[in-house]
């Protein structure tokens, strides 16, 4: 017992107190501020965007364009279209382009037509404008995770995933107070309803965080030319992370290596069903329940401001998962277990309330199964910080297409999945979605102990190859030095 009690003081100490070689803190603390600043920024404003056509929805655009169906859900599809079409070549292009300039023109771009749909007067305009925009974030989230991997290690990772998948959350969570307050003073104004005016300060917003990107943003390591990282400071950089040979992705070896590697089935088969454990969040399922409540007629503002309560369970379950999983040595796969709780508890607490749908207490029971599902955000965070860990000894480039294809994948399947099981006509209830969860949960569970093993086993490997390596050197100096 005293035994286990000094290990985990141990622990706890080297979790807190972490030793630095001489220089590093100082570089750490600058790419904190400057990768973290933007990273976050450029997140909190993307969040922003996405979640504004859902509060736009609820806050007088259905009755305005004439919304019929599901066409909330296939405006959401054409847009996940172009984020799947834009995903690895997004990624890859980060082999060629500098970060500093790719992610800012891709912000300036996505500002842009989120202005832009301020003035749209059909659905359909929106499916068009969203299929582009899809395209122009579909760099942010993977680009960001492949740049965090790029910067810091393993034991510094999960917090920095943790603080930019929050970052992303904050924006879902505030844009539901922004449309509020535009809503209270500015509908009407200039002849334009409020939701109207939501998409043109959204635009705004974002183009002052992409300028700060194209100064600041310091690229790779091995790239940097930051004004603010000293030579010595870059080496230092260089020398925290594996070095591997950076060549070109295209060829036919990079190609064959790509898709014969379990480790990338692993990771994008794991994504794919992970993603579909936030359906309940990313289909922004609270908003239709309330909207359709079958006793209940809510207002504007209670309409934009209680689903808020589900990103901020996020915020706080990925920054919870993120820290403990560091602490843990990154056992992120612990996550997995978690969300499958999750989805199977939060499913049955609505099938069990739609049984009684006009009783006060189901209406209760709904709010908090939704904001419980919240939680499952932590996986991404957790799960791309998995991906970086397990590739860490990996070429960059393949790192970069596999987390391009976690996240090609599961919105590949979220295209058809979201109209499938949670199309907004078949709220308030969403039984076929709910059961759906259900099986999802099931899977991950599974899924998540199969690739825990494949990642344990690969780490061995890599390690015995990097100490036979490292003992083939050391014999050959001894040999030298006699």
């Amino acid at each position: 017992m005293a035994t286990t009690t000094a290990t985990t003081r141990s622990r706890f100490r080297e979790y807190f107190h972490t030793e630095y070689q001489p220089g590093e803190r100082k570089l750490v603390q600058k790419i904190d501020f400057f990768i973290l600043t933007f990273c976050c920024l450029s997140y909190f404003t993307n969040y922003l965007d996405r979640s504004n056509l859902n509060n736009a929805y609820v806050s007088g655009m259905k009755e305005d364009l004439g919304f019929v169906g599901d066409q909330l859900n296939e405006i959401n599809t054409c847009f996940t279209v172009g984020y799947v079409i834009g995903q690895i070549p997004a990624n890859l292009s980060l082999h060629y382009i500098k970060p500093r300039y790719f992610f800012p023109a891709c912000m300036v771009v996505w500002a842009g037509l989120t202005m832009v749909t301020a003035s749209v007067h059909r659905p359909q305009s929106i499916m068009a404008i969203r299929f582009f925009q899809g395209i122009v974030e579909a760099t942010t989230f993977v680009g960001t995770h492949y740049i965090l991997g790029s910067w810091y290690t393993e034991r510094e990772l999960g917090k920095r995933s943790g603080i930019f998948t929050a970052s992303g959350l904050a924006g879902t969570m505030i844009g539901g107070f922004i449309q509020t307050g535009i809503h209270s003073s500015l509908d009407g104004r200039n002849g334009l309803h409020g939701w109207r005016w939501l998409f043109i300060i959204d635009g705004i917003i974002t183009l002052p965080v992409a300028l700060y990107g194209f100064i600041f943003f310091p690229d790779t390591p091995s790239t940097t030319s930051a004004f603010y990282l000293s030579e010595s400071e870059r080496a230092l950089a260089v020398s925290r992370v594996p070095p591997m040979e950076d060549r070109s992705p295209i060829s036919w070896t990079f190609v064959k290596k790509t898709f014969t590697s379990s480790l990338f089935w692993g990771f994008v088969v794991l994504w794919i069903i992970a993603g579909e454990t936030e359906s309940f969040s990313t289909n922004a399922l609270l908003s239709l329940y309330m909207k359709s409540h079958p006793t209940i007629k809510y207002s504007v503002s209670q309409l934009n401001n209680y689903p808020t309560g589900v990103p901020a369970v996020g915020i706080l379950s990925t920054l919870f998962w993120a820290t403990l999983t560091d602490f843990l040595s990154g056992k992120r796969y612990l996550v997995g277990y978690f969300i499958a709780i999750t989805g199977i508890a939060t499913s049955a607490m609505i099938i069990a309330a739609s049984k009684d749908p006009t009783n006060p207490t189901s209406t209760s029971v709904v709010f908090g199964a939704y904001y419980w599902a919240g939680a499952v955000y932590a996986c991404q965070a957790t799960f791309f910080a998995w991906a970086n860990d397990a590739l860490r000894y990996e070429e960059h480039m393949f790192r970069a297409v596999v987390l391009a294809g976690m996240n090609l994948g599961s919105n590949a399947v979220n295209a058809w999945w979201s109209i499938v099981l949670y199309g907004a006509s078949m709220a308030p209830w969403f039984i076929r979605g709910m059961w759906a969860m259900i099986a999802v949960a099931i899977v991950l569970a599974i899924w998540t102990a199969v690739l825990s093993y494949t990642t344990a086993k690969h780490e061995k490997i890599r390690k015995a190859e990097l100490e036979q390596s490292h003992g083939t050197s050391v014999h050959k100096s001894v040999i030298d030095d006699v």
